[in-house]
């Protein structure tokens, strides 16, 4: 079996690390190329970075293919010279026809939710923001419609209390490896599941992040919501809130339902100088425990207040 590999950042790695480490003990399939995006420029000198999954294709000696355009007759025609028999595809951009209908075997995704809930560019963190305590991983045939396909195998993944975004994507990066590995050898096998997901179900949608999407709005949101809010932004891309006039990125807080002093109706935030500093929200207080001033590293909220004065 001839597989393709189609993936871009360091969720897709250890899975295409799995698929090439298992090849060559496994004679029955081959991956005979990797789809990437191109090199961009980064870091101070803006030097051209190659994207994680292209490292990891060269380290194994696979070949890798970098369109700029996934529709570009040229593309088309060197994609198809590899005679794929299977593509696998995990965190990379949305697919053509042509080019996901293009193996007879067709074309499956790894998603990082339990569809149909969460279809869209960030499931993660939209199951933390949105409170979820359990989420997982999908398995599922590429069709027409985004994250609509035949569902091939999901396994399902808690999401705890004291979880962010990193501490999740790491668990579900690992675990969608075996679940990717137990696809393939499914389809290798000729008897794989084919579940066609009830669109009549309510999905969920998971955006794409941008910067604006990652406002706290103090007023507009609960204690609770406005953690869930940071937790599913954190480490990156943060969310930010202003405060006292001043922008900050916010990495970590703590639902407070009372504070030990009361404050004026009107007041902006609380601060004891030292160890606390809670905002008012639509209902119960906020504490922030891990901030970012414009131009500074993320600390804690007492080396914060040590070097800032909020009255």
């Amino acid at each position: 079996m001839r597989l393709i590999f189609l993936g871009t950042p360091d969720f897709a790695v250890p899975i295409l690390e799995a698929l090439a480490k298992n090849a060559s003990i496994n004679p029955s399939y081959e991956v005979v190329a990797v789809v990437t995006a191109p090199d961009k420029p980064a870091g101070r000198g803006y030097q051209l970075m190659p994207p994680p999954v292209k490292e990891m294709a060269l380290k194994y000696d696979i070949p890798v293919l970098q369109p700029t355009n996934l529709k570009s007759p040229e593309f088309l025609e060197e994609l198809a010279s590899y005679k794929a028999d299977l593509q696998i595809v995990v965190a990379f951009r949305m697919l053509p026809e042509a080019v996901w209908s293009m193996p007879s075997l067709g074309t499956f995704n790894l998603h990082a939710s339990l569809l149909p809930k969460y279809r869209g560019a960030a499931p993660i963190n939209w199951a933390i923001i949105h409170g979820e305590t359990e989420t997982g991983l999908t398995t599922f045939f590429l069709k027409q419609a985004i994250d609509t396909g035949n569902i091939i195998f999901q396994e399902t993944e808690p999401i705890y209390a004291e979880d962010n975004v990193g501490k999740l994507y790491e668990r579900l990066m690992h675990k969608g490896a075996d679940l990717v590995m137990r696809t393939l050898r499914a389809i290798q096998a000729g008897s794989y599941p084919q579940i066609a997901q009830d669109l009549s179900l309510p999905a969920t949608p998971a955006p794409k992040i941008f910067r604006e999407t990652c406002e706290i709005k103090w007023q507009e949101k609960t204690a609770t919501e406005i953690h869930n809010f940071v937790r599913g932004l954190a480490p990156h891309p943060s969310a930010w809130g202003v405060i006292a006039g001043k922008v900050y990125k916010i990495a970590e807080t703590k639902v407070y339902p009372d504070l030990p002093t009361p404050i004026a109706a009107d007041a902006e935030y609380y601060t004891d100088g030292k160890r606390l500093l809670a905002l008012p929200t639509r209902e119960g207080y906020i504490g922030i425990e891990q901030i970012q001033p414009e131009g500074k590293k993320m600390m804690p909220i007492q080396a914060f207040l040590a070097g800032n004065t909020l009255q």
